[in-house]
């Protein structure tokens, strides 16, 4: 993580706040208030970072691509990197009983449960399967958290697997790791892929050091050793995706063991609902939608908008080699990325991270008789405030395309014709 803040100080997206900083609140606001990397020096007596990885342009720094070709070549990643067992966690970082209490954990919003751990990536093993995630995590006293685990993921079907045999996952969260790790976790791969999908990202190996528990994690300023129990604690309010509150469940209790805390550690926020929150959910399904989509038509770039949460709303840019193509588009983005509620194809003359040429082409290219799919009683999210029950919905596609034969009547006037 610091070589990747080095990175962005060298391109100018670093914004620095000296002053003190309050975990209440204030370093919520602050990070709320740029899409640059803030570094806070004085986060009630510690160092942090929020924003590491909230935008396009800091992606293109971690991945070293230029940002238009970041999904095209995800896209062609095999999550074939190598990954190499190092030694013992403790043997570079001296473990500590658990404490919570010792890191600037924020409290982000006036309604939230309490405060949250928002960067923490869980990995865990057991019976030969390794997963790693991202799951917001609340703090209940100095050694436990309640993680919000959902049904049918891979850390929750572990879980079930361990407790049906009478015993606890273990696990190890990593606060403060490289982002591409982070970005490798947020990705639905196959079982175990994260990270050899994650080595991949970072040039091809990453090297994993044991914790006591026996849980192998990356290199990382803070990683907390335990437990998830049996035990249920209620979770929430806590702000999702949409920015709205999501309601109180019962939620597994992690038992944290031990710490291990780097000297003058740098922990890693992420604002709830914010830019790096959008990013990490959404963006790992562009390259899905872009493979999905290239088995029908030619497809040329992916982007979920920010408008649409970085997670709901998707433009798609392609060439299209028969009329219909752009209807299949729709279905094949849809099948990609089941939460997708709206989509809206465009040409390749459409520029898909520009939201007013997006409209310009809806306006001037769609007749809503003819262009429109409407797919009524079908699975959406369960984030959407709009969803029936936990998550049933109603997707709309959008042909914003040109009509085949008759481009000359949609192109727009120009001097480099």
């Amino acid at each position: 993580m610091r070589n990747f803040i080095k990175k962005m100080r060298e391109a100018g997206l670093v914004e620095d706040i000296e002053r003190p900083v309050s975990t209440e609140f204030e370093a919520a606001k602050i990070s709320a208030g740029t899409n640059k990397l803030v570094y806070l020096h004085n986060l009630d007596g510690h160092e942090a970072v929020m924003n590491l990885l909230s935008s396009r342009k800091a992606l293109s720094v971690a991945l070293g691509y230029d940002e238009k070709d970041i999904v095209r070549n995800l896209a062609k990643c095999e999550y074939n990197g190598k990954v190499t067992v190092k030694g013992s966690l403790s043997g570079i970082v001296s473990p500590a009983d658990a404490d919570l209490t010792a890191l600037p954990i924020l409290k982000h919003f006036p309604k939230d449960a309490g405060r949250y751990l928002t960067s923490g990536v869980v990995f865990s093993e057991y019976g030969g399967i390794v997963n790693a995630s991202v799951h917001r995590m609340l703090v209940l006293d100095k050694n436990h958290l309640a993680a919000r685990l959902v049904e049918g993921r891979h850390t929750h079907t572990l879980l079930k697997a361990a407790l049906a045999d009478g015993k606890k996952l273990p696990v190890a969260i990593t606060i403060g790791t490289d982002p591409l790790v982070t970005f490798a976790s947020c990705t639905r791969v196959p079982e175990g892929k994260e990270m050899p999908y994650a080595a991949e990202l970072l040039g091809g190996e990453i090297e994993l050091y044991t914790c006591e528990n026996g849980v192998k994690v990356p290199e990382a300023e803070i990683v907390l050793e335990g437990y998830i129990t049996a035990d249920k604690a209620e979770e929430g309010p806590f702000v999702d995706i949409t920015g709205t509150y999501d309601p109180i469940r019962p939620a597994p209790v992690i038992e944290l063991t031990k710490m291990y805390v780097k000297k003058n550690a740098i922990y890693h926020g992420i604002l709830p609902g914010g830019s790096e929150h959008k990013l990490l959910m959404g963006m790992p399904y562009e390259p899905k939608i872009y493979k999905s989509v290239a088995g029908v038509t030619t497809v040329r770039n992916v982007s979920l908008t920010t408008g649409g949460c970085g997670y709901l709303h998707c433009v798609v840019q392609i060439r299209k080699n028969t009329q219909g193509d752009a209807k299949n588009a729709i279905m094949a983005a849809f099948a990609a990325h089941t939460s997708l509620k709206h989509v809206v194809i465009v040409d390749e003359d459409i520029d898909i991270f520009n939201m007013e040429d997006v409209e310009y082409a809806i306006a001037t290219r769609v007749r809503g008789d003819t262009d429109l799919m409407v797919i009524s009683g079908v699975r959406g999210s369960s984030l959407d405030p709009c969803r029936i029950g936990d998550g049933m919905n109603v997707k709309i596609g959008v042909d914003a395309t040109m009509v085949m034969g008759k481009e000359a009547e949609f192109i727009r006037a120009g001097w480099d014709d």
